[in-house]
């Protein structure tokens, strides 16, 4: 079959993050928590938000029935079987679409809904005419459709088309198509029905956004996504991905508003607990971060030299970032000095950088608090730093039967402050207490721990990563044999950091062409 190519010029975004996205292993949503996303993706542009499935619990039901309450822009849509009990759960929390499914492959039928073909084929037209009869949308999944014989798969889709349907879904509901695949199915499709075809692709083997990609090259007008890709086994098509692919290579207009990508990405990984990986595509960690040299030299230069241009971090609402290791180069290092204030002579710049490869070459990762003393060191005659928090006194309560509690006095900003908070653990109660004397969009980001010495006395390294609303970053780094204290220090070290590049007014990261 010839591959032809045959791009909307809009496609719309079903975001799906409630419903399958919750259904990732460890994954669970509260009520609140699906508001506060539900809004999010509002706010992001997404056409229909997938609230849940009504009729699993009487909390997803109440859940959903909020989310429809809230008057967002985006439909809200419920999922349902082709069982009256399903349909009416989602007609009654009033959302504005029902996604009705079915198991069409062979093996999902024998090993599910035992039933026969033709009885599937009526329930799911029946189904489909009663949720149109109640006046309201009505989306059909034929599931598992990449596995369904293709003209059975056609039958069923001309049936729906005949009952009304607003809109049909093509669900590889276990990853198994491929982009060449999807193409020719979705073509024979859209020649035996008449009616918008949309598409749900698992990452089984890492071919969702392939796969989702391909439809739309042959004629999908919509594609199910979820927020960092989450949902069922190694997850969904990733809307970052998918969005930005059909805006920045094939031109095709999206409703998404993109410049809040990387702030609901990050919003669903604190909900989720769901950490992305560094080199996630487009809003992970280093998705515009650059540690060679040469790169980050052309980048500095201009920023279309090592990144596709098409796409810019300003665009996602992310930032460029460059990192210290083995690789840096001088260029690096005078722009991060430039960070903080400090102007380098070419010998002093040298040696800084000689330092950093050579603590780069022993495969330490070095922190932004460690840069600048090894800078100080370098270099003498740096002004004392402002702090902009001050740690004066620090007590803790922990132990059977109480909650850990920490109480803590600071000067903050000039100002003297007492705070005092529980946590789950002693360092939690600590940090927990400083963020919250600190009052400000500064939020930890990492933490981790290592014991560098043997013993019950063991010299704990504390590493910690703070992110201000901007998506700044700033690490430091303690070590201590009071891991309580380590984490305070390390967190006010990096907090101190942060401020000192947030006062001067260069927290948006590099321009494109900034030098």
């Amino acid at each position: 079959m010839e591959y032809k190519i045959n791009l909307p010029e809009y496609v719309s975004i079903f975001d799906t993050t409630l419903r399958d996205g919750e259904q990732t292993p460890g994954i669970s949503f509260s009520d609140k928590t699906k508001i506060n996303i539900a809004r999010q993706l509002d706010k992001l542009g997404v056409d229909v938000i997938e609230a849940g499935f009504p009729s699993s619990t009487e909390g997803e039901r109440s859940t959903v029935k909020k989310i429809s309450s809230l008057n967002l822009d985006s439909d809200i849509c419920g999922l349902a079987r082709v069982v009256r009990e399903d349909m009416d759960a989602c007609i009654a929390s009033n959302v504005d679409m029902v996604h009705v499914f079915v198991s069409t492959s062979d093996v999902q039928i024998n090993s599910t809904i035992k039933k026969g073909k033709e009885e599937i084929l009526d329930l799911s037209y029946d189904s489909v005419k009663y949720v149109k009869d109640h006046g309201i949308k009505c989306l059909f999944s034929a599931m598992d459709a990449t596995r369904t014989d293709e003209g059975y798969l056609f039958d069923i889709y001309k049936a729906v088309g005949e009952a009304g349907v607003d809109i049909i879904n093509v669900p590889d509901t276990v990853g198994v198509s491929s982009p060449f695949k999807m193409h020719e199915l979705i073509s024979k499709i859209s020649k035996h029905v008449d009616v918008p075809i949309d598409v749900h692709c698992h990452n089984d083997f890492g071919l969702a956004v392939a796969n989702t990609l391909a439809a739309v090259e042959s004629g999908a007008r919509e594609v199910q996504v979820t927020m960092n890709g989450i949902g069922e086994r190694s997850g969904n098509a990733s809307l970052s991905e998918v969005v930005m692919a059909l805006h920045s290579i094939y031109g095709v207009k999206t409703n998404i508003k993109t410049e809040y990508l990387f702030e609901t990405s990050r919003l669903v990984e604190s909900y989720s607990g769901f950490k992305l990986p560094p080199n996630f595509p487009i809003v992970g960690e280093n998705a515009f971060s650059h540690e060679s040299g040469i790169h980050a030299y052309g980048i500095i230069q201009d920023s279309r030299s090592f990144e596709p241009g098409i796409m810019t971090p300003e665009m996602v609402g992310h930032r460029r970032r460059l990192v210290l290791g083995k690789h840096t180069g001088r260029h690096t290092i005078k722009n991060m000095l430039a960070e903080y204030g400090i102007s380098v002579r070419e010998e002093d710049l040298r040696e800084i950088t000689e330092r950093v490869k050579k603590l780069g070459d022993k495969g330490k990762k070095i922190t932004d608090t460690e840069f600048y003393a090894m800078a100080e060191a370098v270099i003498g005659d740096i002004p004392k730093r402002e702090q902009y928090i001050t740690l004066n006194e620090l007590s803790v309560m922990a132990g059977n039967k109480i909650t850990p509690t920490a109480v803590l006095k600071a000067i903050v900003d000039g100002e003297e402050k007492i705070g005092a908070d529980v946590g789950v653990g002693p360092v939690d109660a600590a940090l927990k207490t400083i963020q919250d004397i600190l009052g400000s969009n500064i939020r930890l980001k990492d933490f981790g721990i290592n014991a560098i010495s043997g013993g019950s006395d063991a010299l704990a390294e504390v590493t910690i990563n703070v992110e201000d609303e901007m998506g700044n970053t700033v690490s430091a780094r303690s070590a201590r044999e009071d891991i309580i204290m380590a984490s305070v220090e390390a967190y006010i070290s990096a907090v101190n950091n942060l401020m000192i590049k947030k006062r001067r007014g260069d927290g948006k990261g590099l321009k494109k062409g900034e030098n």
